[in-house]
């Protein structure tokens, strides 16, 4: 048989991989519980099962273990480490005493303790193969499993709202008021497709900063068509203050798809300086935007305020675009964005449709006060924004309670693993909603990873 170059090419990538391949490069651990993970009692035995899946051949005697702990909401913590064939399940048997989760977390080590870390299998000498390891790189190399059980969750209440909540949003509402919806600067952009006009868009706004983003339009409007409008918001950036250009956009939607800061887009002349100067901008003593408690002493100058006054004012433009149907007003995006999103229903300008994945900064009290002190020993990734009363008027899960009747609002992925924004505050968000609502609960999902689909592994509850 000969081979032309691509064939050799690939026929060495492949005995290269066959060769330095791990029998546990393809590995992932499943948890199952002995009934919905959400559907415990106080004091009931959670039967945690841990089952090993995509092990290939078999694994050495000795030589991998499956380390353990369990944490939860009230402060007790366990620990251990059992031998890991690849095949035999590991079975947990726990409890909690009150309302709330616990947390089992494992993972595969070495016979000393070291983690095993998967490695990239894929040929990286294609752009598509260079482009999926850069994404492998980026994710959680190890074989693990993150999640638990909840008792009693609808019980669960937020702590930390606001005597004067409604009074504080009528204030900021009238500021709002006092600036013109106005366009500021409009170009449009290129867009492959070509049943859809494409603008790079900024909006007066109160505060410091205008609403930025890319607003896109179906060319259908042009023929008296009318479509569903939508929001589309973003995820923490942290220093990166950027908002890349979109180069094509679905022809079913009016959508505005914003930047969480307002920044200067390059299409109104925006350069590298603009971007470092407003990295510095949002930084406040230190602290990456919005985690400095100085500034989250006081409401009116924490850096939510603006956030939820460009949110509010971008579906103000939203419901003056030719083209909209006049009904349809939704919102969507995920952590940063899912917590936008919230606000977004919750703030009073009609919006029918809400969906919130893995919402970030719900029951900010546990979060930024208790999970943050290491004498109560509860479940946390530690990356929480130090508490204030003051934080208590951005409060996803207090926001919540102001979503009205007429807009669906759903929780698109809720982890049971996800610490960054841990299942109790969600549980808080949900028992404050009165609106029609549906909510995913995901097994052994942390805040950027979702494990491969199985059986029994996603609980959707719905409330009308």
């Amino acid at each position: 048989m000969k081979l032309n170059k691509l064939g050799w090419s690939a026929l060495v990538a492949a005995i290269s991989t066959a060769a330095f391949a791990g029998p546990l490069d393809k590995a992932w651990i499943k948890g199952t519980t002995d009934k919905s993970p959400i559907a415990y009692k106080v004091n009931d035995k959670m039967n945690i099962t841990l089952t090993p899946m995509g092990v290939e051949g078999e694994l050495p005697a000795g030589e991998y273990f499956l380390s353990w702990s369990r944490t939860g909401d009230d402060g007790i913590v366990e620990n251990g480490k059992v031998p890991f064939d690849g095949k035999t399940p590991f079975k947990y048997v726990t409890s909690i005493a009150k309302p709330g989760f616990v947390r089992l977390a494992a993972r595969v080590v070495d016979k000393n303790g070291n983690r095993y870390l998967k490695k990239f299998l894929g040929d990286a000498t294609t752009p598509e193969g260079k482009k999926a390891m850069n994404q492998f790189e980026r994710s959680n190399k190890a074989v693990f499993f993150d999640g638990g059980a909840g008792a009693e969750i609808e019980k669960l209440q937020v702590v930390g709202e606001p005597k004067d909540f409604n009074a504080f949003w009528d204030k900021q509402a009238e500021r709002l008021a006092k600036v013109p919806i106005k366009v500021l600067e409009q170009v449009e952009i290129p867009c492959a497709n070509k049943a859809v006009r494409l603008y790079a868009i900024s909006i007066a706004c109160a505060g410091l900063r205008p609403v930025t983003g890319y607003l896109s339009i179906p060319k259908g409007v042009d023929k008296g068509l009318t479509y569903p409008a939508h929001l589309s918001t973003h995820g923490y950036s942290g220093d990166r203050c950027t908002h890349e250009t979109p180069s094509w956009r679905g022809d079913g939607i009016i959508l505005f798809d914003i930047n969480a800061h307002g920044l200067k887009l390059k299409e109104f002349g925006a350069t590298d300086a603009d971007t470092k100067a407003l990295r510095w901008e949002t930084r406040s003593h230190d602290h990456t935007y919005a985690f400095d408690p100085k500034q989250n002493a006081d409401p009116e100058v924490a850096y939510f305020n603006g956030m939820v006054l460009r949110v509010k004012r971008a579906l103000q433009y939203l419901k003056t675009i030719k083209g909209w149907n006049g009904k349809d007003l939704e919102a969507s995006g995920g952590s940063q964005g899912g917590l936008q999103t919230i606000w977004a229903a919750g703030c009073g300008e009609g919006v029918t449709k809400a969906m919130s994945g893995i919402t970030w900064c719900c029951d900010m009290y546990t979060s930024g006060k208790l999970r943050k002190d290491p004498a109560l020993k509860m479940s946390s990734d530690g990356w929480y924004i130090p508490w204030t009363p003051a934080l208590g008027y951005y409060d996803a899960a207090i926001f919540a309670k102001r979503i009205p009747k007429t807009c669906h609002t759903i929780i698109t992925r809720a982890g049971i693993g996800d610490y960054c924004c841990p299942p109790t505050g969600l549980a808080k968000m949900w028992n404050n909603m009165t609106c029609p609502k549906t909510i995913h609960w995901y097994q052994g999902s942390q805040h950027g990873y979702v494990p491969p689909k199985y059986e029994g592994g996603i609980v959707t509850v719905e409330a009308k």
